[in-house]
């Protein structure tokens, strides 16, 4: 088993804190959800995770198994097993997605996959998210629609098996067959190898995606834990009984460049 643990994290962008004080461990088996109103920090915290430089750790710890996190690079992360599924993925004119993916892949073995293996290995993938066969010859994203995008994503996600996955809204702009597609794909691969934290805000994906922990994020700090049960809630009654607890909610969080593609399967920042 493999923990991934996220300690009285605080983040900030430039001089605005935007995490302050996130505690949360994840094993692997186990998959969590991530709910919160808009711009209070879920995003952040998968960023931060993974390694975005916009976003300053100025307290706390990241460990993957004991090992420090924020002594890696993006890179790094990479190839320990973190995996960032993107809420708008970026496009590589000139790289094909065959190429990108048998290079991401390379970069976390000893030895090359032989390319028998790997073409079995992609042309599954692709069949059973029912993606077009021409995909692989594609350049990355490019010209992709919405879906395409997030479904490729998850093509990555199954190709690269990592030890711990964060979904950033990887349902949005999906259509319900695309969502049912992903969300069958993601219950797939759910072992006791893998370990997932999901950021989404609509309750289908979690009715088919039955997580194990659950978790509201409001201004920067997880203030309840549950399990299921917390969605209905949520779903029912929205974030306005958190207040209750003496938490109020702030405005929506500062956008930042979104993270691009490196070159073993990391995300790295894109200016725009």
């Amino acid at each position: 088993m493999s923990v991934l643990k996220i300690k009285d994290l605080h983040v900030s962008v430039g001089d605005k804190e935007i995490l302050k004080g996130v505690n949360l461990t994840i094993n692997t088996g186990e998959v969590h959800a991530l709910l919160g109103p808009n711009g209070n920090g879920k995003s952040t915290l998968l960023s931060a995770i993974m390694g975005h430089p916009a976003y300053s750790v100025t307290k706390g710890s990241i460990t993957l198994d004991d090992e420090d996190v924020l002594a890696m690079s993006v890179d790094e992360r990479s190839r320990k097993g973190l995996f960032l599924g993107m809420q708008y993925p970026q496009s590589i004119p000139g790289v094909t997605n065959s190429d990108f993916l048998k290079a991401a892949i390379n970069a976390r073995r000893e030895e090359p996959i032989r390319l028998f293996q790997f073409i079995k290995k992609l042309d599954k993938a692709i069949d059973e998210l029912e993606m077009n066969e021409d995909l692989a010859h594609r350049y990355l994203n490019e010209g992709f629609s919405g879906g395409e995008k997030k479904r490729n994503e998850i093509l990555q996600m199954k190709l690269l098996e990592p030890k711990f996955a964060l979904l950033d809204e990887i349902d949005s702009g999906l259509d319900v067959d695309a969502l049912r597609i992903v969300s069958e794909s993601i219950n797939n691969m759910r072992n006791d190898d893998l370990g997932m934290v999901i950021v989404s805000h609509y309750d289908r994906l979690y009715e088919n995606i039955r997580p194990t922990h659950v978790h509201i994020l409001v201004d920067g700090q997880i203030v309840v834990d549950g399990g299921y049960e917390l969605i209905k809630k949520v779903n029912e009654e929205g974030f306005e009984w958190v207040k209750e607890l003496g938490v109020t909610f702030k405005e929506e969080e500062k956008k930042i460049a979104p993270m691009s593609l490196g070159s073993c399967g990391a995300k790295v920042t894109r200016d725009e």
